[in-house]
């Protein structure tokens, strides 16, 4: 089964959130990217919006064995 690869999203931020991102991801030991992606996932779910799970690399390899 093919994954999906990920595309890259452009932002402009003011430099004290880019910063204030950067703490946060620091003080959780993630990069800058995965730090925006947690906070996207956390609030979708706040408000009730669904974000498929995209399947792992392994799941069609653990289904033919």
């Amino acid at each position: 089964m093919a994954t999906i690869k990920s595309t890259t999203l452009t932002l402009r931020v003011d430099p004290a959130i880019k910063e204030g991102l950067r703490l946060l991801a620091e003080k959780e030991h993630r990069s800058l990217t995965n730090m925006v992606e947690v906070m996207i996932r956390d609030h979708c779910k706040l408000h009730n919006v669904v974000i498929p799970v995209q399947q792992s690399l392994f799941d069609g390899e653990n289904q033919q064995q």
